[in-house]
């Protein structure tokens, strides 16, 4: 064989030297486009939250508090009366075998104003109106019909982003609060109603152990939350038309699936953040 032929083939050859090299140069590039995404994120959040003292808004933020808020207020009442019952079943038994069935008013209580209350309700908004907003605004982007706001001289971000931010601010801390008080119910039907719980022991426990830090600790965290739900799935639709891995209905698609699981993993990830602050 040639040299020249053989040079060639060694060079063309992956050393064992290109393979670290390709795994941190992934790496660095995957850093790198989270890091591009963050920043455009807060900019576009900052940009939406000074639009939202605009004129001519009120009717656009009532439109958003009911879409968001009222037609949501199902699901809440749902997975809270539900959420409270499998807490009084798992809390009672396993309070009953140290001899603390008293403590399962505190123990419901404080379980869902501090962590399950903000948690879950951010997540189950985040399913349903989260991935129509996502949906809604991306449609409007591949349409076209967000370039025609701008051709009339409207500002895209005050139209469909801030309405957006400026109801899920209300609403977060409202639903949060329908859950905890329907997840005490569910707590009190199944620990005291079906397994013979006292009663008054409940509402005291339940009464005397939640304090007003852990009710505002949960409404900082509902409030958060809702800030990153409406940032993260309105920012997927406005930039959809920018998807490298498909465009059009699939682009609306692949954005809505991203929108949802980024907005669940950095609700659980600001959760413990901000525990880690509170506590």
């Amino acid at each position: 064989m040639p040299l020249e032929q053989q040079a060639d083939q060694n060079m063309q050859r992956p050393s064992l030297l290109h393979v670290p090299l390709f795994f941190f140069g992934r790496i660095g590039a995957v850093g790198l486009s989270a890091i591009s995404h963050f920043g455009a994120a807060t900019i576009f959040l900052a940009k939406s939250l000074v639009l939202i003292f605009q004129r001519h808004q009120f009717k656009r933020f009532v439109q958003q508090v009911y879409f968001i808020g009222a037609r949501t207020m199902g699901i809440i009442i749902l997975v809270g009366l539900f959420t409270g019952m499998v807490l009084g079943l798992q809390l009672y038994y396993t309070l009953v075998q140290f001899g603390a069935a008293g403590a399962l008013g505190s123990a419901i209580g404080l379980t869902l104003v501090r962590e399950l209350g903000p948690v879950f309700t951010a997540i189950m908004i985040t399913a349903r109106a989260g991935s129509a907003m996502t949906a809604e605004i991306g449609v409007q982007r591949i349409s076209e019909q967000i370039d025609a706001l701008y051709t009339m001289r409207i500002n895209s971000l005050a139209y469909l982003v801030s309405p957006r931010v400026a109801a899920a601010l209300i609403s977060f801390p409202l639903l949060t609060a329908l859950f905890d008080v329907i997840g005490f119910a569910g707590g009190y039907f199944s620990g005291v109603f079906l397994l013979g719980a006292d009663s008054g022991a409940y509402f005291y426990q339940l009464t005397t152990s939640v304090k007003g830090i852990d009710v505002v600790g949960g409404f900082i965290k509902s409030l958060v939350f809702g800030v990153i739900v409406v940032t993260v799935c309105c920012y997927h639709g406005y930039f959809t038309h920018l998807r490298k891995e498909g465009r059009g209905a699939k682009g609306v698609s692949l954005s809505t699936t991203d929108a949802v699981v980024q907005s669940s993993v950095f609700i659980l990830i600001s959760d413990y953040l901000i525990t880690s602050f509170l506590l």
